[in-house]
């Protein structure tokens, strides 16, 4: 299978990196077995493998070679290349594309590497860390594009630059197409290390993720893939203190909701600060506002309170559906009607530890959403109800 190909199915894919050390980090596992590794990444849930072959990350094309002979996965070559000589030695060794940085590389010198990997069958990822490089890589007409949260010179992450990105690229798509008519396919590498910030590539438009340190690192390495690619989503909700939200992402939370309509029982002052490991939603009824949140989460204004489903928004622009139940009823028909909703969507409406999972059997959905019945009063959560809530969804 061609590297693009394994990128494109429903959902988030993951690339999964072999690396032994980094520059910015030093020594990450320089006892790796790449062969193992490739056979457990591909247990594990990856769409495909990048493996490093420069010596400066502790590689070389010996572990490319290593991991083709356990896996059928795409591998993408990872490194620093300039000339044609270096792809046919890699595609020798097995791999199925190779990284070209627009850092390094003039227009003149992309596009003919780029011409040779489609002459030697090799995908070429062509990565961009600027705004600049993005716009070349468009230019030049790249069917995978990567966009990088490193500073290859400062070794500094910056997750929103790069989202912003990913979102800009994303808007691009009518217009940025590959030779071949086909939609850019956007891969968003480094700096992910939980299950939230992959979301929020997700959410922002990517269509993959490279993970590397973060695997390297992990005592289990395929455990943490499994870790940052698990659905559904866990979204707390109703949060008013700050001991409750360290609750919820002590328990695992990936979400952490505010409700902000003056209406609710549950309402904040404010969208309280959220560790890293997760994404903040504001909850609004009726109009938008500048909540200072990664998400909003909108529900119309019925008879002066909420409606009864919500859309899940990124900077304004539509990303999820939230199916919930009408206000202070039930129904029935709740969870069948929201499996026949199509797309991304965050399930709501009176869940708790004891009936999660029948919900997610009957749904699937790629969020669940939990406020009521995690608390001692509304708007008081109880830390307890939140960890059992998060252990099912887990099981």
């Amino acid at each position: 299978m061609r590297l693009r190909d394994a990128l494109t199915g429903p959902g988030l894919a993951a690339i999964a990196e072999i690396k032994r050390r980094s520059p910015s980090a030093g020594d990450l596992r320089p006892d790796a077995d790449p062969g193992q590794l490739a056979r457990d990444f591909e247990l594990a849930g990856a769409a495909a493998l990048s493996v490093l072959v420069d010596e400066r990350f502790g590689g070389s094309p010996a572990d490319l070679a290593a991991a083709r002979a356990t896996t059928a996965l795409p591998i993408l070559a990872k490194g620093f290349f300039r000339d044609k000589a270096q792809l046919v030695e890699l595609r020798e060794a097995g791999a199925d594309a190779v990284l070209l940085l627009l850092r390094d590389l003039d227009d003149r010198q992309a596009a003919g590497l780029m011409a040779a990997s489609e002459a030697l069958g090799l995908d070429a990822l062509v990565e961009a860390h600027t705004g600049a490089e993005l716009d070349r890589a468009v230019a030049l007409g790249a069917g995978l594009i990567g966009i990088n949260a490193r500073d290859l010179d400062t070794f500094r992450i910056d997750r929103t630059a790069q989202l912003d990105l990913v979102a800009q690229a994303t808007l691009q798509q009518s217009v940025a197409k590959s030779e071949r008519g086909r939609n850019v396919v956007l891969v968003a590498e480094s700096g992910i290390e939980s299950r939230a910030q992959a979301a929020a590539a997700e959410l922002a438009g990517a269509d993959a993720v490279l993970v590397g340190s973060a695997l390297m690192r992990a005592a289990d390495p395929a455990g943490k893939l499994r870790e940052l690619l698990a659905r559904p989503l866990v979204k707390v909700c109703g949060l008013t203190r700050e001991e409750d939200v360290s609750a919820a992402a002590e328990a695992g939370a990936d979400l952490a909701g505010f409700i902000l309509a003056a209406e609710s029982p549950r309402r904040a002052e404010r969208v309280l600060p959220v560790p890293e490991t997760m994404l903040s939603v504001a909850v609004l009824v009726g109009e938008l506002s500048d909540a200072p949140a990664d998400l909003v989460q909108l529900y119309a204004r019925e008879n002066g309170h909420r409606g009864r489903d919500a859309v899940l928004l990124r900077d304004g622009e539509p990303v999820a559906q939230v199916a919930d139940l009408p206000w202070k009823q039930e129904d029935s028909s709740h969870l069948a009607r929201a499996a026949d909703i199509e797309g991304r969507l965050m399930l709501a409406g009176s869940l708790g530890p004891e009936n999660v999972r029948e919900a997610i059997a009957a749904v699937n959905p790629w969020a669940v959403d939990a406020s009521s019945r995690l608390e001692v009063a509304p708007g008081i959560k109880d830390a307890e109800r939140i960890r059992a809530f998060v252990e099912a969804v887990r099981s």
